[in-house]
């Protein structure tokens, strides 16, 4: 009885605000022509709709629970001078906007919307360009960032921002968005329990995806393509990254996915395509990497060292120049019932999985780690001859490194 009044309590209270809520217009003609004007004379809970225009404003503070709203994408023109929102209040929505010319600077990273210490927001529905930073989350919590459009013109690493930034945050969904052309797609720092799903990162100067120190994350169905250097996982565990494409990431320093102290994660179902490295991966533990596919990849995998208790199966290994590489003679993880392209071996009671087991790593894979100028020799008879008496006769290359049961044919799922 006691928790069924105290519900009909917070029922009547919500009803109350509802019913206090108004809604100002702003517009050129209006009686409130600016943005700021009307947050200024606003209460809590109020809504504020925005006609198309364009309004010259910046360091516009949200300091009050308030729905802010575009009609038909009114312009915010920050005219390079700052940051143009500043959100300081829980239970914000702001969307429908197009917003230019954020402020650049050196000490301080202007953004084109920021949020510090709030929670339950919604940042939707936003087209963002002439960018230092994007949009910029600081210790806030319980947000969803949704369907926004980031395009910046960023030339250089030192001098470029990032599209989508979480600082210690928690509890925030990433959805949907498009980002192009700043440093780091989007940029994790101290931020847990987060969902990045369905989002486009391509044609970044760094980074598709770069985080550090972010635990319990999950990525779904994201797409980074043809970033700088691909996507960076940096000191995290319990990160779960299901059905993205990392493709076309290539340049001498690039890959599809750098795993650096990761633990406990899993990697399931994801394509890596045409990348210079599919995966690469240096002091991971425990991870699960299955039913992804490597498809024509310089180096499907290169495994750095200090890789310990990982699981690869299920996986598709595509006309890839190099499956795997090692840098160690010892091996303590498990390669099972991968489809390899390059297997030639044979199935004669016809289950399904060779009766000879592959060995993945060839010796040019190794030779070629030592001397990289030898890549030049790949498609020669006499890699070929080489590579065939290391696999009959292991001296360089790991001789438990192996897959017992390779299918015979492309795993589906």
């Amino acid at each position: 009885m006691k928790k069924g009044f105290i519900s009909l309590i917070i029922i009547f209270c919500a009803s109350v605000l509802n019913i206090k809520a108004e809604t100002i217009e702003v517009c050129t003609t209006c009686k409130i022509t600016s943005i700021k004007e009307a947050i200024a004379i606003a209460k809590d809970f109020d809504t504020i709709i925005v006609k198309k225009g364009t309004y010259y404003e910046y360091d516009i503070v949200i300091d009050k629970p308030l729905t802010i709203i575009g009609e038909n994408y009114p312009v915010i023109d920050g005219k390079l001078k700052g940051e143009i929102i500043t959100i300081h209040s829980d239970n914000v929505t702001v969307g429908g906007f197009h917003i230019i010319n954020v402020g650049i600077s050196y000490t301080e990273d202007y953004a084109a919307i920021r949020i510090v210490k709030s929670k339950n927001f919604i940042i939707q529905n936003l087209k963002l360009e002439k960018l230092f930073f994007g949009i910029y989350l600081e210790k806030a919590k319980e947000g969803k960032i949704l369907n926004n459009t980031i395009i910046g013109d960023a030339k250089q690493e030192y001098n470029s921002g990032n599209g989508i930034q979480l600082w210690y945050s928690k509890n925030i969904e990433i959805e949907g968005n498009y980002v192009q052309g700043v440093r780091d797609g989007i940029y994790l720092e101290f931020s847990d329990f987060c969902n990045i799903t369905n989002n486009i990162s391509k044609g970044n100067i760094r980074y598709g995806l770069h985080f550090m120190f972010s635990n319990n994350d999950v990525y779904k169905g994201n797409t980074f393509e043809n970033n700088g250097a691909g996507v960076a996982v940096m000191f995290s565990k319990k990160i779960k990254m299901y059905n993205n494409t990392f493709k076309e990431n290539w340049g001498s320093a690039s890959y599809g996915l750098l795993l650096k102290e990761i633990n406990d994660a899993e990697i399931i179902g994801n394509t890596f395509e045409k990348n210079t490295i599919g995966i690469n991966i240096e002091g991971t533990n425990r991870i699960n990497y299955k039913n992804n596919d490597f498809i024509r990849n310089g180096w499907a995998i290169k495994v750095r060292g200090a890789c310990y208790a990982n699981i690869f199966s299920g996986n598709n290994f595509l006309y890839n120049s190099f499956d795997l590489s090692y840098n160690s003679k010892m091996n303590d993880n498990v390669f099972d019932g991968n489809y390899w392209s390059n297997y030639a071996g044979y199935d004669l009671d016809k289950d399904g999985i060779g009766d000879v087991p592959y060995r993945p790593v060839k010796l040019f894979s190794y030779i070629v780690n030592r001397t990289p100028e030898t890549i030049i020799l790949l498609r020669s008879l006499f890699i070929d001859i080489i590579d065939f008496s290391e696999k009959v006769s292991p001296v360089f290359t790991p001789d438990d490194l192996l897959d017992n049961n390779p299918s015979i044919k492309k795993i589906e799922w």
